[in-house]
């Protein structure tokens, strides 16, 4: 009966050893928890000079609240019931503000998870040696 060493392809990558893994789980866990702590006080920090009582919130106003409404995400799940979008409001102007606030919280939050390194420039040499 054959190894299964001998049936391995060379280049194939060898098993993660399940300690790594818990050791990486454990580390996204508390940089996740640590990562809600801080928008949870942030929004909390932010969120009365935000939405101001007594004005009519226009364009700026929509775009901050958009951008805003991401770090709302833990106060809301722990129960507490915070605003994320102001009813006193100039209308569609508003709304403008806050999907593009919201599209560019998303942009600098998750942009970066879908960045690639680019692959070295093929030149003449790399060309001749792969032949």
């Amino acid at each position: 009966m054959l190894s299964n060493k001998s049936n391995m392809d060379s280049t194939q990558a060898p098993a993660a050893k399940p300690r790594t893994l818990v050791k990486l789980l454990l580390r996204k866990a508390v940089t996740l928890a640590i990562v809600t702590v801080v928008f949870g006080w942030l929004f909390s920090w932010a969120s009365p000079w935000a939405f101001p009582p007594d004005r009519t919130a226009g364009f700026s106003y929509g775009l901050l609240h958009g951008a805003m409404m991401p770090l709302s995400l833990p106060s809301l799940v722990i129960g507490r019931d915070v605003p994320i979008y102001d009813t006193n409001n100039s209308g569609r102007i508003y709304k403008i503000g806050y999907i593009c606030g919201v599209n560019i919280c998303g942009v600098a939050f998750f942009g970066p998870l879908f960045w690639r390194r680019k692959a070295p420039p093929v030149t003449e040499t790399n060309h001749d040696k792969s032949r």
